[in-house]
């Protein structure tokens, strides 16, 4: 593959993931007035189970829900849209700021700072655009999912955190930087 089809297949991709992180944002701050997610590494850890659906079905079971919910296709269990690596809290995307910071240059999201931590939370415009996206068939998955994860995995990020760590070791023991399969 020629550099200018990765790079011009990055950029088809950043499309996609700007599109999820903002319904996940979205759906994780509509609770309320000032409702926001309290940090990038929650941020990370709800992305993970919406990213890996395997995981998010391992998940429900370990919460003792059922796991038909999350209602994985079969090309999902084989592969995933993109890879996270481990990083020092788990899972992560060495992109995240990069987003994060597209998403408020477009006035969809917003961040704020609470001591030494960053609260996320969504703009009006964002809410919209959100919804818009909810209702679009390209990100019907995605968004049927956030909302599974939020009625069962919306909890402080030291509780997600070593929900994930307990469920998942096998995360813990890839070196920094290794890919989750």
């Amino acid at each position: 593959m020629s550099l200018f089809n990765v790079i011009s297949s990055l950029e088809v991709n950043r499309n996609y993931h700007l599109g999820r992180i903002l319904i996940l944002v979205a759906e994780f701050s509509n609770k309320g007035k000032n409702h926001e997610i309290e940090g990038l590494t929650k941020l990370a850890k709800l992305d993970f189970l919406l990213r890996y659906p395997v995981y998010l079905e391992s998940a429900m079971e370990k919460v003792n829900k059922t796991k038909y919910y999350v209602k994985i296709k079969d090309h999902e269990r084989k592969s995933v849209e993109s890879k996270m690596v481990r990083f020092k809290y788990g899972p992560w995307d060495h992109r995240y700021r990069e987003f994060i910071n597209l998403l408020i240059a477009l006035n969809l999201i917003y961040i704020r700072t609470e001591g030494k931590s960053i609260r996320i939370g969504v703009t009006e415009l964002g809410q919209t655009k959100a919804t818009e996206l909810s209702a679009d068939e390209n990100f019907k998955d995605i968004s049927e999912r956030v909302k599974l994860i939020r009625r069962n995995f919306d909890w402080n990020g030291t509780r997600l955190k070593d929900f994930i760590y307990e469920t998942f070791p096998e995360i813990i023991t890839l070196q920094y930087g290794d890919h989750i399969k």
